[in-house]
């Protein structure tokens, strides 16, 4: 099964994930709705699982949202956080049926998960928030990490489309490729806002575009 698949996972493929665990009960869920391509399955996974283990609590505010999987996902892997935001400047029409299927099978969620539709530049935020965007494209990745920091909220980030016309790479393209340049300027940021980071990947097969940095404010805990 190529798990970068964009094709839309479908009730028939729910035997794919007879297993038990978590992830194959979501991913049964996912098929049921019959609308998110098969790499959001597994990005909105791999990025949730690695964020959970370096940030708990919280409420969730996940940025660039799509139909806002890895918002639900935060919410199962930790029962402490009790709300997530899930906001977009254009939502999908079928992130209602998502929602819908996943209050369905865990039913807390029904009042633990909002979406908002709007610019990312007006949601409000706090400091005890955590903030999550996979695959904000280009430049928006840079809007979700100051929004962040401007409140001093832990972020985490996957990002994608690195645009070299619209993304500063801190004049480090001259030594790396011009997307690594922009991430790794954008750790350098964090770290220059008094930030301690993480960096990690999340597996190859899954996408291309794997490089999750997380930060948090250096006088909080990890």
């Amino acid at each position: 099964m190529k798990v970068s698949s964009k094709n839309r996972l479908m009730p028939i493929h729910a035997d794919l994930f007879n297993g038990d665990s978590l992830f194959h009960r979501i991913a049964r869920t996912v098929c049921r709705a019959g609308v998110l391509p098969r790499k959001e399955l597994y990005e909105a996974w791999e990025t949730a699982r690695r964020v959970r283990r370096r940030f708990r609590g919280g409420r969730v505010v996940d940025m660039a949202c799509g139909h806002g999987l890895l918002a639900h996902i935060m919410l199962l892997l930790d029962r402490s956080s009790v709300e997530a935001v899930a906001v977009d400047t254009a939502l999908p029409p079928s992130a209602g049926k998502l929602a819908g299927v996943m209050a369905e099978a865990w039913p807390r969620l029904r009042d633990q998960v909002r979406y908002v539709s709007g610019d990312l530049e007006e949601v409000p935020l706090s400091e005890s928030d955590i903030v999550v965007s996979a695959h904000a494209c280009g430049s928006l990745t840079d809007t979700v990490i100051t929004r962040a920091v401007s409140v001093r909220a832990r972020v985490a980030v996957l990002p994608c489309c690195h645009d070299l016309k619209t993304c500063r790479d801190g004049g480090l393209s001259g030594w790396m490729a011009g997307d690594l340049a922009v991430d790794a300027y954008r750790a350098m940021g964090l770290t220059g806002h008094g930030y301690d980071i993480h960096t990690a990947v999340i597996p190859s097969d899954v996408t291309p575009k794997n490089r999750l940095l997380m930060g948090w404010p250096s006088d909080q805990q990890d």
